[in-house]
């Protein structure tokens, strides 16, 4: 039985959510996140609708990742989120990917702000846009683990992406999975099919918008034990620091 302020829904795995190797890209997990939300959203009529109503739109400021394992291509699983706590300008939510047994694959918070798609600002979360979730009003909002800034000695990886119309969503911003491409991508080959995600955390400090040439910046943590590897991510436009990550590797064992 699910308490009033969660929601789950089916969803099957499809090739076109998948890397070379079958499994669920990170970027798509998120948007799985995003879509199980928004399902959620429009059940409590508070989805668009609702916060085009007061010309806004929620805004991510940072995620924490944990991964046990990624369901592959053909998996049927089980979308979940909880919205748990919130104050006046932050809201903090959870979701997962489990299996019908209850297995979970994979485990996302997220803390996100309310933004005025006008002045591109902050706001206050409107009370219609977080009454119907049923969630706890704190006055300290729970805090993940601080990502490290990537240092250039440590850089080792870089590429330029051009941001596309078809990256900007309906909040008039690129949506929030691209930043996952632009950072796994710039990776090697050989290191994305031989190491599985564990954990991340990602910031994101500024907007970035159409027309931007992006710039992925990454280098592996060499101070790290034989068993575990990070590496640490930045996206930059025009020098300045747009999001920052890290990520916890173990070698493939598939």
């Amino acid at each position: 039985m699910l308490a009033e302020n969660e929601f789950e829904m089916n969803h099957h795995i499809t090739y076109y959510e998948c890397d070379p190797r079958s499994f669920l890209t990170v970027g798509m997990m998120i948007n799985l996140a995003v879509l199980v939300s928004g399902v959620q959203a429009d059940h409590l009529n508070a989805g668009t609708e609702a916060a085009n109503r007061v010309g806004g739109g929620w805004v991510i400021t940072s995620y924490e990742i944990n991964v046990n394992s990624l369901p592959k291509m053909g998996d049927d699983v089980v979308l979940g989120t909880r919205t748990t706590s919130y104050n006046k300008y932050f809201a903090y939510r959870e979701f997962w990917i489990s299996d019908h047994n209850g297995n979970e694959y994979a485990h996302i918070n997220g803390i996100f702000v309310f933004m005025d798609l006008t002045s591109r600002k902050m706001v206050q979360i409107p009370d219609l846009m977080i009454e119907p979730y049923h969630s706890k009003s704190v006055k300290r909002m729970p805090k993940f683990g601080r990502a490290q800034e990537l240092m250039d000695e440590d850089l080792t990886n870089q590429k330029n992406y051009r941001v596309r119309y078809f990256d900007i969503d309906a909040n008039r911003h690129v949506n929030n999975s691209h930043y996952f491409d632009w950072m796994l991508d710039v990776l090697d080959a050989e290191f994305l099919k031989t190491h599985e995600l564990k954990k991340m955390l990602i910031k994101y400090e500024r907007e970035v918008r159409y027309g931007d040439t992006v710039t992925s910046q990454a280098g592996i943590d060499q101070n790290t034990g034989a068993d575990e590897i990070i590496t640490k991510h930045q996206i930059l436009v025009d020098d300045g620091i747009n999001a920052i990550a890290n990520c916890w590797w173990n070698e493939s064992v598939s």
